[in-house]
């Protein structure tokens, strides 16, 4: 399987690791299958993610995804974090090989789900939150098309 290079350095060097102590928001993601768990935690001031940290267990590219996922947000408001897309990870890393493209979508849905929780805990309502469903099992059928 080819890597890019900035799969590789995300990889090797994964910018933001760790968690957030009393964190404004935390999302939890896996996918069975492969086994891969995403943890996502949001530093929230007013409307501005000011921090991100991650732990991720799972492969080279669920750990890059991640990485690069936090670099994306950090820094930026709630509305552009929502924005994200598993696409724009992906693209952001110079391509994913298609068996590994549920690392990506997973980073985007720990993101959505740690600003799911942000918003449950602050009892704010976030209208583009309204039809997210954070589901662990829906990437299978990717992987057998493969």
């Amino acid at each position: 399987m080819q890597y890019s290079d900035k799969v590789m350095e995300h990889f090797m060097n994964p910018r933001n690791i760790g968690e957030i102590e009393n964190a404004s928001g935390v999302g939890e993601v896996g996918n069975a299958k492969c086994g891969d768990i995403m943890k996502i935690f949001l530093d929230i001031d007013g409307d501005i993610i000011k921090d991100v940290k991650f732990k991720t267990f799972g492969c080279g590219s669920a750990i890059a995804s991640s990485s690069m996922a936090t670099e994306m947000i950090k820094g930026k408001t709630i509305q552009e974090a929502l924005e994200l897309t598993n696409k724009a990870v992906a693209e952001a890393l110079d391509g994913l090989p298609p068996v590994k493209m549920h690392c990506s979508v997973l980073a985007e849905q720990a993101v959505k789900a740690a600003l799911i929780d942000y918003s449950k805990k602050n009892n704010i309502h976030i209208p583009e939150l309204d039809d997210v469903v954070i589901d662990d099992d829906h990437h299978h059928d990717i992987e057998e098309e493969a």
